[in-house]
């Protein structure tokens, strides 16, 4: 296993900066995931990883060697795409094997590593059969055997589950995780999709206009985010700005906002103006300070998705089970260590 180091990686296409001044570790053996929106920069950085892009400033470092400079095929990294980007004249085992033959691995090798493969990602009944015969699951996983055959000491993701429904998207991503943990790779994985971010990773890179806006587990991004556009990327939450008035408590704090009084956590004294989060899950239904009116009701299966006005603000209150209906008011309050103080706002 081998580990990343990624100093100061900047890109810039003319005017445009594309990544901006970026760093970040990967762990040998880690899982990470680069997510952000359209746009942010994630797959750009993903291309300077693998050697198709050159940075214009910055160091890329596999374990302690500068591989920069170095092309694509002599970094010891592989790519899954998203687009399959499978030989549709090949065969799934001359596929497989393809990149193998580049390298001058010996026959005996190869065959070994197709077959070890293909075992694991239960493709041993496919090998003899073209691209276009498989279903989308089964083209994805041949792209995802034909960089584990080379056995690279990282492996990147190019938002590999794109182009599935949602029901092979949950499998093949379960398939992908227990591989990189048997394997021991180092793994580094482009999404847009927080979901699978937050089911996948170890680690999440939160990106936003070319550059990371916050670094942490996918509990930590969750419960507590550092800012508005991690905690409106990451799941739901709501945000409201507010006034503070004091403590309240030993790290606690109460500020008035539009839809009343509301604590708050914080290890420093914070500033008089705040913005505050909190996820619609966190909120307790039929008691408390706090009232609004239900103006929407949705059914979600395993929850029920209210939106409540309070004031003349709206927000979002999940719950397992509720009788409220449209036009009911209700109380309601929240804990103080469920609401964030995000650190970016005033």
């Amino acid at each position: 296993m081998i580990g990343v180091r990624v100093d100061r990686l900047t890109i810039r296409f003319g005017a445009f900066t594309a990544v901006d001044d970026v760093s970040f570790q990967v762990a040998p053996g880690e899982f990470i995931t680069l997510l952000g929106p359209s746009g942010c920069g994630k797959t750009t950085l993903l291309r300077m990883l693998s050697g198709f892009l050159e940075p214009t400033s910055g160091s890329i470092h596999l374990d302690d060697v500068d591989v920069s400079q170095v092309p694509p095929e002599a970094r010891d990294t592989a790519l899954c795409f998203q687009s399959y980007a499978l030989f549709p004249h090949l065969t799934v085992r001359q596929n497989l094997e393809f990149g193998l033959i580049q390298k001058r691995i010996p026959r005996r090798e190869r065959k070994e590593r197709v077959a070890t493969v293909a075992s694991t990602l239960d493709l041993d009944t496919q090998l003899t059969k073209l691209p276009n015969q498989l279903s989308g699951g089964q083209q994805q996983r041949v792209s995802l055997g034909r960089a584990l055959v080379m056995r690279p000491g990282v492996i990147l993701f190019d938002e590999p589950l794109s182009n599935l429904d949602a029901k092979l998207r949950d499998r093949v991503r379960i398939e992908i995780r227990r591989i990189q943990r048997d394997y021991g790779l180092t793994a580094i994985y482009v999404t847009h999709d927080q979901a699978e971010a937050l089911a996948l990773s170890d680690r999440i890179l939160v990106m936003n206009g070319g550059r990371v806006e916050q670094s942490d587990t996918p509990e930590a991004l969750y419960h507590r985010p550092r800012s508005r556009f991690v905690a409106d990327f990451i799941g739901s939450a709501n945000v409201i700005v507010g006034e503070v008035e004091g403590p309240a408590d030993a790290g606690i704090w109460r500020a008035r906002t539009p839809i009343g009084l509301l604590g708050f956590t914080s290890e420093r004294q914070p500033p008089r103006a705040v913005t505050l989060c909190w996820r619609p899950e966190h909120v307790h239904l039929g008691d408390g300070d706090l009232e609004g009116i239900v103006i929407d009701r949705s059914f979600q299966g395993n929850y029920t998705d209210l939106t409540v006005r309070s004031g003349d603000v709206d927000h979002r209150i999940q719950v397992s089970a509720t009788p409220l209906y449209e036009g009911d008011r209700t109380r309601f309050a929240i804990e103080p260590e469920r609401v964030v103080l995000l650190e970016d706002e005033v």
